[in-house]
C-alpha cells in the first residue's frame, strides 16, 4: 500500500480519501465540484488510479471525478485473508458507492474496470447514468469473433501450467514495466523514473502482489463466469443495454482482442459510437489522454 501522502514528484497531487465500508482501507481520489455530473474512473491490471492522472485535471473542471484503487492496488490496502475475484471487486465498489451515496454515475472503465462496471450496473441499474468503455468489455453481448486466447492470456496459461506465474507476478515491484508490455503497453516515451516508481510502488513484496496475480487467474480458471451469469439472472440486461454508451479502443491491445471487445459492445449497443486508434495500446490512458478526455466530455454533453 502506497503511503497516503506520496505524490510521485507532484505527478499525483490529489488529496487521498479512504473508505472502510468494504472491510478494508480503500483509497480513492475525489476531485471537482460536488454538484452536477459524477464520473467514476476504474483501472485494471496491474495499474492503479495513477493511470488516470492525465484525465483528472481536465475532467474535474466540469465534473466530480472519483478514482478508486481496487483492493490490492495503489494506495488501497492488500488484505491477505480476502478472496480476489470479480465478485469481490464489484462488492467492494458497491460498498464504496453506497457509503458515499453516489447516484447518476458515469463510469469510465478500462481493462478489469469493464467487467466490474458491467457486473455492477446490471445489479444496480438505477445508480448508473452512462458508461464509457476503453479497451475493455462487459461480457454480456454473447458474441466471440476470435476464440483464440490473446497473447496476454497465452502467457498467463504458459506460466500457470509451468508453476512459474506466482513467481513472476509476485515480483511486480521490479517487473511491472515488462508485464505491462506483455499486456500491451506501447508509450515508452512516457516512462521515466517517476513513472516506474509510481507503478512499482504498490508491490514492495510478494504478499502485496496477490491482487495482480489473482486478476488474470479469474479468467484463466474461469472463476468469473458464474458471477457474470448471475448478473444476467437479475433480469436487468435491457436496462444495462439502455444506458448511453461509448467505446474507445487502442488497437495494439495484447490483453483483450479488439475484435471480441468491439463485437461484444456492438451486440449490447448497436447504435453507440466506437472510436478506434491504430497507434494506441491496451493502456490507452497513457497513450492518448489528449484525445480521450475531450471524447468523454463530448459524450456526456451529448447525453444529458
Amino acid at each position: 500500500m502506497i503511503p497516503a501522502d506520496e505524490t510521485f514528484n507532484g505527478t499525483w497531487p490529489y488529496q487521498p480519501h479512504y473508505c472502510e465500508a468494504a472491510g478494508f482501507r480503500q483509497h480513492y481520489v475525489d476531485e471537482g465540484p460536488r454538484e452536477g455530473e459524477l464520473i467514476i474512473c476504474l483501472h485494471g491490471e496491474p495499474t492503479w488510479g495513477y493511470l488516470y492522472r492525465n484525465f483528472i485535471p481536465a475532467l474535474a473542471r466540469h465534473y466530480r471525478v472519483i478514482v478508486p484503487d481496487h483492493m490490492g492496488f495503489g494506495k488501497s490496502e492488500t488484505p491477505q485473508d480476502r478472496v480476489y475475484t470479480l465478485q469481490t471487486h464489484v462488492e467492494n465498489l458497491a460498498a464504496l458507492i453506497d457509503d458515499l451515496d453516489l447516484q447518476d454515475i458515469t463510469f469510465v472503465c478500462q481493462d478489469w474496470g469493464g467487467p466490474i462496471t458491467g457486473a455492477y450496473t446490471i445489479r444496480n441499474p438505477l445508480r448508473v447514468k452512462r458508461v464509457v468503455l476503453m479497451n475493455t468489455l462487459f461480457g454480456y453481448g454473447g458474441v466471440t469473433v476470435n476464440a483464440e486466447r490473446s497473447p496476454w492470456f497465452q502467457w498467463i496459461a504458459k506460466h500457470y501450467e509451468a508453476g512459474t506465474l506466482e513467481g513472476i507476478l509476485g515480483e511486480l515491484g521490479s517487473t511491472v514495466l515488462s508485464v505491462m508490455k506483455i499486456v500491451g503497453f506501447e508509450n515508452s516515451a512516457a516512462v521515466d523514473q517517476t513513472w516506474i516508481d509510481a507503478y512499482s510502488a504498490p508491490f514492495p513484496d510478494r504478499a502485496s502482489c496477490i491482487g495482480a496475480t489473482e486478476f488474470p487467474l479469474d479468467v484463466h480458471l474461469g472463476r468469473f463466469r458464474d458471477y457474470i451469469i448471475e448478473g444476467l439472472a437479475t433480469g436487468n440486461l435491457e436496462q444495462l443495454k439502455a444506458k448511453p454508451a461509448m467505446l474507445a479502443y487502442g488497437m495494439k491491445d495484447r490483453a483483450i482482442r479488439p475484435e471480441n471487445a468491439i463485437a461484444d459492445f456492438r451486440a449490447l449497443y448497436p447504435g453507440a459510437p466506437i472510436n478506434t486508434f491504430d497507434d494506441a495500446s491496451h493502456f490507452c490512458q497513457e497513450d492518448i489522454p489528449h484525445i480521450l478526455v475531450p471524447l468523454i466530455h463530448q459524450f456526456i454533453q451529448m447525453h444529458p
